[in-house]
Parts: structure tokens; sequence; C-alpha cells
């Protein structure tokens, strides 16, 4: 897998990650292989485990979990709601 990258870039992707910025991550692997997104996607989400295994400490803002704008969608969605239905009781 890392076999089209050099060291020196798979240790910038690395450093990406370890700021916990996956997106920079992305497009430095798409920058260095010219691969697609969802090429250079699945590759980060494979190697972001291996990662956390062989250094937990340097890795721990990388989540396991999606980042969960569900709930806020879903929050301001209720929000809306109860102030559409008041407005009409008024």
């Amino acid at each position: 897998m890392a076999e089209q990258l050099s060291d020196e870039q798979l240790e910038q992707v690395a450093d990406a990650l370890a700021e916990g910025s996956k997106i920079q991550s992305i497009k430095l692997y798409r920058a260095f292989t010219g691969k697609g997104l969802i090429e250079a996607k699945e590759f980060i989400d494979e190697l972001i485990p291996k990662l956390k295994e062989q250094d937990p400490e340097r890795y721990a803002r990388l989540s396991d979990k999606p980042a969960g704008c569900g709930l806020t969608v879903l929050l301001f969605f209720a929000a809306f709601l109860a102030w559409y239905c008041v407005s009409l009781w008024l």
C-alpha cells in the first residue's frame, strides 16, 4: 500500500494525521500519487488504524467515529420546527 509513497511523503501524510487533519492528509496523498478522491480516502482510512497502533499518543486526535453532524442537523431541525409551530400559534 505505501509502496506508492516515498518515506518522506508518507511521513508528511502521517504528520497531517497527527495534527488531526484528515482532509489535509488526503490532499497530500492525492498530490503525491495522482489518485482520485475515493482511492485517497480509502488509503487514509486504512492507514489510520496502523498509525494509531504504532503510536496511540501521537494519533490520539484521530477519532474512530464519524464526526456526528447528524445530531447537529437533527437539533437544528427540531429548533426550526419549534419556532415554526410557535409562530403559527401567534
